[in-house]
């Protein structure tokens, strides 16, 4: 099992072409470094791909995820350009739930 102790989601779009190298050039541009045991989550433009880069403290892990219909509800510039999700977040953010209304209990506020 991968270790995962810190999730960060940028806010500006990847190009979904961007293989490892690429990838780990835009962590280090948006969040200073690519830190052990950190996942970094990014979107295209059109919000229905996503691409997580984890450092494991050995190496580095470039997974996908592509939805066929609808979008990922990602972040917004106005929330800064890199945000921190908690487990509960990326779980809901990954099936395409609004991520920011996860409270502490994992289930979803009503607003």
């Amino acid at each position: 099992m991968i270790r995962i102790d810190a999730i960060w989601m940028a806010t500006e779009p990847l190009d979904m072409r961007a293989g490892p190298d690429t990838a780990l050039a835009r962590v280090v541009q948006v969040f200073g470094e690519a830190r052990p045991h950190c996942a970094y989550l990014f979107a295209n433009k059109r919000g229905n791909r996503m691409k997580v880069l984890v450092h494991d403290g050995f190496g580095l892990w470039l997974a996908a995820r592509r939805l066929h219909q609808g979008r990922f509800v990602w972040g917004r510039l106005s929330q800064g350009e890199r945000i921190v999700l908690s487990p509960e977040q990326l779980q809901a953010l990954v099936v395409g739930l609004p991520w920011y209304q996860v409270g502490r209990d994992g289930g979803i506020a009503i607003l």
